[in-house]
């Protein structure tokens, strides 16, 4: 998890910023996460959509250079709409696509840009992982583990107010458990373009709701953990609260 401030509306900055970064992370990891909108900060200005894939072709060169899957969101155009679209980018250049689902109308994002319709999940090294963005997190419904969209692990990317903190810790441990998954979440810090700070508190949980790894607020970090699917099976296995789930179509 990469925790770090970002260059509002500055795409060559933050592509520099972040290679510089990428750097520095170990040659053991597998999967290396960006915040949400990592090349412009969470601008509601249409132009920062991007009409090519220049980005992309950034994430596929760091991806290989790195042997590690990169994963982040940024806003993009395509056929005719905007979204901020996750990419997740595999050390080969194979990727996988999740439009945001849920657009924060506190800041009309739902003005801007366009909601994606689908589930996402992505196969990688024999874990299921979901892709979600920033405020999809207060959704469980949409969330929710069930027979179509079956996961081990979350991966989720935000720029998350420092005045709703409490909310993010809480609603990230929840997920973990309501959900018996591993939840990585990582969020940006500094003031954006707005003035609005954020602090952080990126986190690794584990399927009981156990932080086992953690963002200093405020702080420039690499966060490393790791993730167990023995344990995973394990909870699962003991404690199997999820063939007790109430079975509901979203809409």
């Amino acid at each position: 998890m990469i925790q770090t401030q970002l260059y509002w509306e500055n795409r060559e900055k933050n592509w520099v910023h972040f290679t510089n970064i990428i750097a520095q992370v170990k040659k053991d990891v597998d999967i290396i996460l960006l915040p949400e909108t990592f090349t412009t900060g969470f601008s509601m200005n249409a132009s920062a959509a991007e009409s090519g894939d220049e980005t992309l072709q950034w994430m596929k060169k760091m991806a290989a250079s790195a042997n590690a899957a990169i994963a982040g969101s940024f806003f993009v155009q395509d056929g005719g709409k905007s979204y901020n679209r996750f990419h997740f980018v595999e050390p080969d250049g194979s990727t996988t696509l999740y439009n945001k689902r849920h657009l924060f109308t506190l800041t009309n994002e739902n003005q801007v840009f366009s909601e994606g319709n689908e589930q996402v999940i992505v196969t990688f090294k024999g874990w299921k992982i979901s892709l979600l963005v920033c405020y999809d997190l207060r959704f469980p419904v949409w969330i929710r583990r069930s027979t179509t969209n079956d996961y081990d692990m979350i991966l989720l990317v935000a720029n998350w107010p420092e005045r709703r903190s409490y909310a993010w810790n809480q609603l990230l441990i929840a997920r973990a458990i309501e959900n018996q998954t591993y939840v990585v979440a990582v969020n940006r810090i500094g003031k954006d373009g707005n003035g609005i700070l954020h602090s952080g508190e990126s986190a690794l949980i584990d399927p009981m709701g156990k932080r086992l790894a953690v963002g200093c607020p405020f702080e420039d970090e690499i966060i490393q953990g790791s993730v167990d699917y023995t344990h995973l099976e394990a909870i699962r296995k003991s404690l199997p609260f999820y063939e007790d789930r109430d079975k509901f179509n979203w809409e």
